[in-house]
């Protein structure tokens, strides 16, 4: 897996947090859309994250934090789907890129546990963000392409 080093520019986001179990991350995921579709943010419209704040395999499902997010360049008006603005820090990153489904995304696992321990690298203190390259509902899940960025010190 080919693994870049790259700085990543501070980047404002409309976000919706989703607390609990991963498997009810698809009802935040669907309150996110209906927030885009109110704003007329369209799938092309803003490069769209994930900021995963724990693991779910060891993370209590109660406590599981993950926030949805696309990149906006305003202010994010009170909303009754919760969406919130806030920002992705400027920071030095690995990225690595996978192709194909995001049930799993293993180019995160690749970053953490085989990258990260024989880079001479550490963590830094934002949590692991996906960036969802291609988005939509025309999109296939062969051709789905996410960059992983792990944030270093």
């Amino acid at each position: 897996m080919n693994v870049h080093i790259i700085n990543f520019p501070e980047t404002s986001i409309a976000a919706l947090e989703h607390h609990g179990p991963e498997s009810r991350t698809y009802e935040s995921t669907m309150k996110f859309i209906e927030w885009r579709r109110a704003n007329g943010i369209k799938p092309g419209d803003g490069d769209t994250y994930g900021i995963h704040y724990s693991d779910p395999r060891v993370t209590f499902p109660e406590d599981y934090r993950l926030d949805i997010c696309v990149s906006v360049d305003r202010e994010v008006s009170e909303n009754p789907q919760g969406v919130v603005n806030k920002v992705i820090p400027a920071c030095r990153c690995a990225v690595a890129r996978h192709k194909g489904s995001r049930e799993h995304v293993a180019a995160a696992e690749y970053l953490v546990f085989d990258w990260l321990p024989d880079s001479g690298e550490k963590m830094g203190d934002f949590p692991i963000f996906f960036h969802y390259v291609n988005v939509g509902p025309d999109v296939r899940e062969a051709d789905m392409i996410t960059d992983v960025y792990l944030p270093l010190r």
